[in-house]
Protein backbone atom coordinates (compact mmCIF):
# COMPACT_ATOMS: atom_id res chain seq x y z
CA UNK A 1 0.00 0.00 0.00
CA UNK A 2 1.20 3.28 -1.31
CA UNK A 3 1.89 5.83 1.53
CA UNK A 4 -0.80 8.81 1.34
CA UNK A 5 0.86 11.91 0.66
CA UNK A 6 2.28 14.35 2.79
CA UNK A 7 1.53 18.32 1.91
CA UNK A 8 5.04 19.62 1.18
CA UNK A 9 6.58 21.57 3.60
CA UNK A 10 6.80 25.57 3.02
CA UNK A 11 7.06 29.25 4.82
CA UNK A 12 4.28 30.24 7.44
CA UNK A 13 2.69 33.49 7.60
CA UNK A 14 5.17 35.77 9.80
CA UNK A 15 2.22 36.23 12.15
CA UNK A 16 2.12 32.08 13.15
CA UNK A 17 5.99 31.81 13.01
CA UNK A 18 7.04 31.90 16.79
CA UNK A 19 11.07 32.49 16.08
CA UNK A 20 9.86 35.92 14.28
CA UNK A 21 6.85 36.83 17.04
CA UNK A 22 9.61 36.26 19.62
CA UNK A 23 12.19 38.45 17.99
CA UNK A 24 13.53 41.82 18.80
CA UNK A 25 12.22 42.94 14.65
CA UNK A 26 8.58 41.79 16.29
CA UNK A 27 8.71 43.54 19.38
CA UNK A 28 6.18 46.08 18.22
CA UNK A 29 3.75 43.58 17.15
CA UNK A 30 3.85 41.86 20.75
CA UNK A 31 3.58 45.56 21.98
CA UNK A 32 0.59 46.09 20.03
CA UNK A 33 -1.11 43.02 20.55
CA UNK A 34 -0.90 43.61 24.80
CA UNK A 35 -3.63 46.68 23.50
CA UNK A 36 -5.79 44.98 20.91
CA UNK A 37 -5.79 41.72 22.89
CA UNK A 38 -7.64 43.21 26.24
CA UNK A 39 -9.34 46.43 23.99
CA UNK A 40 -11.32 43.27 22.34
CA UNK A 41 -12.07 41.26 25.48
CA UNK A 42 -13.23 44.34 27.36
CA UNK A 43 -15.42 45.48 24.47
CA UNK A 44 -16.94 42.19 24.40
CA UNK A 45 -17.36 41.80 28.33
CA UNK A 46 -19.12 45.30 27.92
CA UNK A 47 -16.77 46.97 30.90
CA UNK A 48 -16.95 50.57 30.22
CA UNK A 49 -14.95 51.77 33.24
CA UNK A 50 -13.04 50.94 36.44
CA UNK A 51 -12.27 51.70 40.17
CA UNK A 52 -8.38 50.42 40.26
CA UNK A 53 -6.62 48.94 43.48
CA UNK A 54 -2.90 49.46 44.16
CA UNK A 55 -1.24 47.63 47.43
CA UNK A 56 1.41 45.27 48.22
CA UNK A 57 1.08 41.52 46.84
CA UNK A 58 3.03 40.61 49.90
CA UNK A 59 -0.47 41.86 52.63
CA UNK A 60 -1.26 38.47 53.38
CA UNK A 61 -4.87 38.02 54.98
CA UNK A 62 -3.55 37.42 58.72
CA UNK A 63 -0.26 39.37 58.42
CA UNK A 64 1.03 41.89 60.51
CA UNK A 65 -0.82 44.48 58.32
CA UNK A 66 -3.92 42.09 57.69
CA UNK A 67 -6.68 44.76 58.34
CA UNK A 68 -5.47 46.10 55.24
CA UNK A 69 -6.56 42.89 53.28
CA UNK A 70 -9.67 43.07 55.33
CA UNK A 71 -10.97 46.71 54.52
CA UNK A 72 -9.68 45.80 50.69
CA UNK A 73 -11.65 43.36 50.70
CA UNK A 74 -14.86 45.12 52.16
CA UNK A 75 -13.89 48.24 50.13
CA UNK A 76 -14.12 46.46 47.00
CA UNK A 77 -17.47 44.59 47.87
CA UNK A 78 -19.42 48.06 48.48
CA UNK A 79 -18.14 49.72 45.15
CA UNK A 80 -19.15 46.63 43.59
CA UNK A 81 -22.70 46.83 45.57
CA UNK A 82 -22.56 50.41 43.99
CA UNK A 83 -21.61 49.93 40.61
CA UNK A 84 -24.41 46.92 40.51
CA UNK A 85 -27.13 49.70 41.38
CA UNK A 86 -25.99 51.47 37.81
CA UNK A 87 -27.95 50.52 34.01
CA UNK A 88 -27.52 47.32 33.43
CA UNK A 89 -26.27 47.59 29.81
CA UNK A 90 -22.70 48.36 30.76
CA UNK A 91 -20.79 46.93 33.62
CA UNK A 92 -19.23 50.66 35.66
CA UNK A 93 -17.24 50.83 37.88
CA UNK A 94 -15.95 47.47 37.42
CA UNK A 95 -13.33 46.77 40.72
CA UNK A 96 -9.43 46.28 39.05
CA UNK A 97 -6.44 45.17 40.29
CA UNK A 98 -3.14 43.78 39.15
CA UNK A 99 -4.01 40.44 39.24
CA UNK A 100 -2.18 39.29 42.17
CA UNK A 101 -1.86 38.29 45.82
CA UNK A 102 -2.05 40.42 48.99
CA UNK A 103 -4.18 43.66 48.49
CA UNK A 104 -5.01 42.88 44.51
CA UNK A 105 -6.08 39.52 45.73
CA UNK A 106 -8.76 41.29 48.83
CA UNK A 107 -9.74 43.42 45.92
CA UNK A 108 -10.67 40.89 43.44
CA UNK A 109 -12.00 38.95 46.14
CA UNK A 110 -14.47 41.74 47.17
CA UNK A 111 -15.70 42.07 44.22
CA UNK A 112 -16.33 38.23 43.00
CA UNK A 113 -17.98 38.33 46.56
CA UNK A 114 -20.80 40.94 45.81
CA UNK A 115 -21.44 39.19 42.52
CA UNK A 116 -19.82 41.70 40.07
CA UNK A 117 -17.35 41.26 37.50
CA UNK A 118 -13.75 41.93 38.20
CA UNK A 119 -10.60 42.49 36.71
CA UNK A 120 -6.59 41.59 37.11
CA UNK A 121 -4.26 43.29 34.47
CA UNK A 122 -1.52 40.62 36.14
CA UNK A 123 2.43 40.87 34.65
CA UNK A 124 4.65 37.79 34.45
CA UNK A 125 7.20 38.83 37.55
CA UNK A 126 9.89 35.92 38.75
CA UNK A 127 8.50 36.41 42.44
CA UNK A 128 5.23 37.48 43.84
CA UNK A 129 3.33 37.80 40.90
CA UNK A 130 0.41 35.25 39.98
CA UNK A 131 -3.17 35.21 39.06
CA UNK A 132 -5.65 35.23 42.08
CA UNK A 133 -8.54 32.98 42.06
CA UNK A 134 -10.98 35.73 42.19
CA UNK A 135 -10.77 37.11 38.43
CA UNK A 136 -13.97 36.84 36.07
CA UNK A 137 -13.22 34.68 33.59
CA UNK A 138 -12.52 36.18 30.60
CA UNK A 139 -10.79 39.52 32.15
CA UNK A 140 -7.87 38.58 33.65
CA UNK A 141 -4.88 39.39 31.23
CA UNK A 142 -1.21 38.63 31.47
CA UNK A 143 1.56 41.27 30.38
CA UNK A 144 4.73 41.29 29.61
CA UNK A 145 5.28 45.26 29.24
CA UNK A 146 5.01 47.06 32.58
CA UNK A 147 4.48 50.54 30.41
CA UNK A 148 1.21 48.62 28.53
CA UNK A 149 0.04 47.64 32.00
CA UNK A 150 0.13 50.84 33.12
CA UNK A 151 -1.45 52.14 30.44
CA UNK A 152 -4.60 50.03 30.82
CA UNK A 153 -4.96 51.07 34.26
CA UNK A 154 -4.93 54.99 33.25
CA UNK A 155 -7.10 54.13 30.48
CA UNK A 156 -10.46 52.98 31.80
CA UNK A 157 -9.82 53.76 35.68
CA UNK A 158 -12.17 56.91 37.46
CA UNK A 159 -10.92 56.30 40.41
CA UNK A 160 -7.45 54.82 41.93
CA UNK A 161 -7.27 53.09 45.21
CA UNK A 162 -4.03 53.32 47.11
CA UNK A 163 -3.37 50.60 50.01
CA UNK A 164 -0.06 50.14 51.33
CA UNK A 165 2.62 48.90 49.35
CA UNK A 166 6.14 48.72 48.43
CA UNK A 167 7.74 49.72 45.22
CA UNK A 168 5.40 48.52 42.81
CA UNK A 169 2.36 50.51 43.99
CA UNK A 170 4.85 53.67 44.60
CA UNK A 171 5.47 53.51 40.71
CA UNK A 172 1.82 53.04 40.14
CA UNK A 173 0.55 55.93 42.53
CA UNK A 174 3.28 58.45 41.62
CA UNK A 175 2.61 57.20 37.35
CA UNK A 176 -1.02 58.78 38.06
CA UNK A 177 0.01 61.55 39.82
CA UNK A 178 1.84 62.53 37.68
CA UNK A 179 -0.28 62.55 35.06
CA UNK A 180 -2.71 64.46 37.10
CA UNK A 181 -0.64 67.22 37.82
CA UNK A 182 0.20 67.79 34.29
CA UNK A 183 -3.48 67.33 32.77
CA UNK A 184 -2.08 64.81 30.56
CA UNK A 185 -5.78 63.26 30.31
CA UNK A 186 -8.80 64.51 29.17
CA UNK A 187 -10.74 63.56 32.20
CA UNK A 188 -10.05 63.62 35.91
CA UNK A 189 -8.96 60.24 37.83
CA UNK A 190 -10.06 60.39 42.09
CA UNK A 191 -7.00 58.99 43.56
CA UNK A 192 -7.27 58.41 47.44
CA UNK A 193 -4.50 57.18 49.56
CA UNK A 194 -6.00 54.25 52.14
CA UNK A 195 -4.12 54.15 55.13
CA UNK A 196 -3.03 57.69 56.03
CA UNK A 197 -0.26 56.72 59.09
CA UNK A 198 1.43 54.60 56.43
CA UNK A 199 1.74 56.98 53.75
CA UNK A 200 2.05 60.04 55.85
CA UNK A 201 5.05 57.96 57.06
CA UNK A 202 6.31 56.49 54.12
CA UNK A 203 5.91 59.80 51.62
CA UNK A 204 6.45 63.54 53.48
CA UNK A 205 4.88 65.01 51.10
CA UNK A 206 4.75 68.50 53.01
CA UNK A 207 8.51 68.17 52.07
CA UNK A 208 8.19 68.36 48.79
CA UNK A 209 6.13 71.53 48.90
CA UNK A 210 8.60 73.04 51.31
CA UNK A 211 11.19 72.17 49.28
CA UNK A 212 9.22 73.57 46.35
CA UNK A 213 9.10 71.21 43.73
CA UNK A 214 5.45 70.71 43.97
CA UNK A 215 3.02 73.59 44.85
CA UNK A 216 1.12 73.33 47.47
CA UNK A 217 -2.02 73.07 45.12
CA UNK A 218 -1.12 69.75 43.86
CA UNK A 219 -1.53 68.06 47.05
CA UNK A 220 -5.21 68.52 46.77
CA UNK A 221 -4.83 65.83 44.11
CA UNK A 222 -4.66 63.30 47.27
CA UNK A 223 -7.67 62.20 49.38
CA UNK A 224 -6.88 60.18 52.45
CA UNK A 225 -9.05 57.23 53.82
CA UNK A 226 -8.97 54.84 57.13
CA UNK A 227 -11.81 53.14 56.97
CA UNK A 228 -14.23 51.68 54.04
CA UNK A 229 -17.49 53.40 54.55
CA UNK A 230 -15.68 56.97 54.68
CA UNK A 231 -13.34 55.62 51.51
CA UNK A 232 -17.07 54.73 49.50
CA UNK A 233 -18.43 57.69 50.67
CA UNK A 234 -15.45 59.61 48.81
CA UNK A 235 -15.11 57.63 45.64
CA UNK A 236 -18.91 58.63 45.24
CA UNK A 237 -18.51 62.47 46.08
CA UNK A 238 -15.39 62.66 44.01
CA UNK A 239 -15.66 60.46 41.15
CA UNK A 240 -16.67 62.61 37.89
CA UNK A 241 -19.03 61.12 34.69
CA UNK A 242 -19.26 62.12 31.82
CA UNK A 243 -21.05 62.01 28.41
CA UNK A 244 -18.94 59.36 27.21
CA UNK A 245 -20.97 56.61 25.92
CA UNK A 246 -18.44 54.15 24.49
CA UNK A 247 -17.45 50.99 26.00
CA UNK A 248 -14.21 50.82 27.18
CA UNK A 249 -14.99 54.47 27.85
CA UNK A 250 -11.10 55.67 27.43
CA UNK A 251 -9.45 58.64 28.68
CA UNK A 252 -7.79 60.01 26.25
CA UNK A 253 -4.42 62.02 26.09
CA UNK A 254 -4.85 65.64 26.43
CA UNK A 255 -3.45 67.46 23.34
CA UNK A 256 -2.05 71.03 24.25
CA UNK A 257 -2.01 73.46 21.61
CA UNK A 258 1.91 73.87 21.91
CA UNK A 259 1.77 70.10 21.33
CA UNK A 260 0.02 70.54 17.84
Amino acid sequence: MREPLQPASGPVPAYEDPRFIDSNEARAVRILAEYLGPLAALTRERVHDTIVFFGSARLSEDGPLGRYYQDARRLARLVTEWSRSMPADRHRLIVCSGGGGGIMEAANRGASEAGGPTIGFNIGLPHEQRPNAYLTPGLSFEFHYFFMRKLWFAHLARAIVVFPGGFGTLNELFEILNLAQTHKLDRKIFLLLYGSAYWREIVNFDALVRQGTISRQDLELLHWADDPDTALELLRQGIEFDGDEGSPAFARSTVHSAER
